[in-house]
């Protein structure tokens, strides 16, 4: 199926059950909200990436339907923590590639079970939250141990929109319409 066929309203049928269910959902940085390039931007920015503007806006309507977003990331840049504090994303772990802690954290703070939590990562320190969360995601260039170990591959590469094909996935299950007000 190639992308200009995608029907998410489609594609959601098989993982309604499990989507209907998710209060929470995470976000791995590198490789899913990028593309996973890095590029050093200085010594006051340092190391930093590109975002696509559907993911942020992704993340904006899941948080304003009620859905708790968060980031975990293993990087730590002043770029990727500008953009998350910008898009107002309460829960923001950076700089550890052990995420656990920060995913019981998360859970605990959100008074939610796994069942409840999405997370979406691509990289093998990403493989203990996937096999944990009660809806795992990844991209189509994660390794195929990250791949065997998700509910959902996306279509879209990460940094392309990725997240947003799973947002999307989330807004179909739970019935969730963006309000667009008329003139």
């Amino acid at each position: 199926m190639s992308l200009r066929d995608l029907n998410l309203r489609q594609v959601v049928t098989p993982y309604k059950e499990k989507l209907k269910k998710i209060k929470v959902a995470l976000f791995d940085v590198d490789g899913i909200l990028t593309d996973g390039r890095i590029f050093y931007a200085g010594q006051e920015v340092g190391f930093n990436r590109f975002f696509h503007a559907q993911d942020g806006y992704g993340l904006k309507l899941l948080e304003k339907a009620g859905v708790k977003v968060g980031i975990i990331t293993g990087g730590n840049s002043v770029g990727v923590k500008e953009r998350f504090e910008l898009l107002g994303i309460k829960h923001l772990f950076m700089g550890d590639e052990d995420k656990r802690v920060a995913y019981n954290k998360i859970k605990k703070q959100e008074n939610v079970d796994d069942a409840e939590i999405l997370y979406m990562g691509d990289e093998f320190f990403d493989l203990p939250l996937l096999k944990k969360a009660g809806f795992a995601a990844t991209v189509p260039n994660a390794s195929i141990e990250i791949k065997e170990a998700v509910d959902y591959v996306t279509y879209r590469e990460g940094g392309m929109g990725a997240v947003r094909e799973v947002i999307d996935l989330i807004r179909h299950a739970q019935d969730i319409t963006p309000e667009i007000e008329d003139f």
